[in-house]
């Protein structure tokens, strides 16, 4: 069973849009997941922004990918959220659908200083 970063059982992320590595809502991660996507995070439109200019437009559809709006709940690359927090940019992060892996990357109080209120 997969863990969160609070070492409890991990929750969904988002199932609209559906998220995750293998799409299956949760922020999972495995061998095959190379971006490590296991921050939950429900994105700004300055991260949505900040993302973009570093060469990953989230905002765009492209092929089963719909695009995502601000306040759409998503699984981040942790290394690419540790870059938005080291920017100030860090979007709000739900730490119960954040994968325990995440930790390699991120202190768990700069997360919970970033917990998004439900």
């Amino acid at each position: 069973m997969a863990r969160n970063v609070l070492g409890g059982e991990l929750a969904d992320c988002s199932h609209d849009p559906v998220t995750g590595f293998y799409r299956d809502g949760c922020c999972e991660t495995g061998p095959d997941d190379a971006g490590v996507h296991t921050v939950c995070a429900r994105v700004t439109a300055e991260f949505l922004e900040f993302s973009a200019a570093r060469g990953n437009d989230l905002t765009r559809a492209d092929a089963g990918f719909p695009g995502l709006n601000p306040g759409d709940r998503w699984c981040l690359c942790a290394s690419r959220w540790k870059e938005a927090l080291d920017g100030g940019v860090a979007p709000p992060v739900v730490l119960e659908a954040t994968h325990a892996r995440t930790l390699e990357w991120v202190d768990l109080a700069d997360l919970e200083a970033h917990r998004a209120g439900e």
